[in-house]
């Protein structure tokens, strides 16, 4: 594999079943297989925007020092009706549990994370509107 270059192997496993494998073993299953549901092509393409996103957050609010308890990156889209069916609209939602997090830094923190770090969203947003929201919650404090 060339300098710079990210290589991932999808191996069919008949019907429309692929398993994806990165170069360190870590795997993904796309369709149902034995049974067990995988995830779609399009969904993990949400999926990389929540993790993506999600881990820069948690690492920003560390640098702060914030008292981060729990986080949950809860993302939804909407695809155009027509091929290629592409993500349209993003809804991205931020739940944040902690006790004294501060408002100005989880938007700062979100902020540097839609604009500058997270690879994922800046590439979607080329093709689709990417909302975003955020809720800080009391630890226990449960998602309705």
């Amino acid at each position: 594999m060339s300098e710079g270059w990210t290589e991932i192997n999808a191996s069919w496993k008949g019907g429309l079943i692929f398993i994806g494998e990165n170069a360190d073993g870590g795997t993904v299953q796309m369709g149902t297989l034995d049974g067990k549901p995988g995830v779609g092509p399009m969904q993990l393409l949400l999926a990389g925007l929540a993790g993506c996103t999600g881990m820069d957050i948690v690492s920003i609010l560390k640098k702060k020092h914030a008292n981060l308890t729990d986080f949950k990156v809860k993302v939804r889209g909407k695809q155009a009706e027509t091929y290629p069916m592409i993500w349209t609209d993003i809804e991205v939602t931020y739940f944040l549990w902690g006790e004294g997090l501060k408002p100005k830094d989880v938007e700062q923190a979100i902020q540097l994370s839609e604009e500058k770090y997270c690879s994922v969203g800046i590439m979607l947003e080329k093709a689709a509107r990417i909302h975003s929201e955020y809720r800080i919650l009391q630890p226990g404090e449960l998602v309705a």
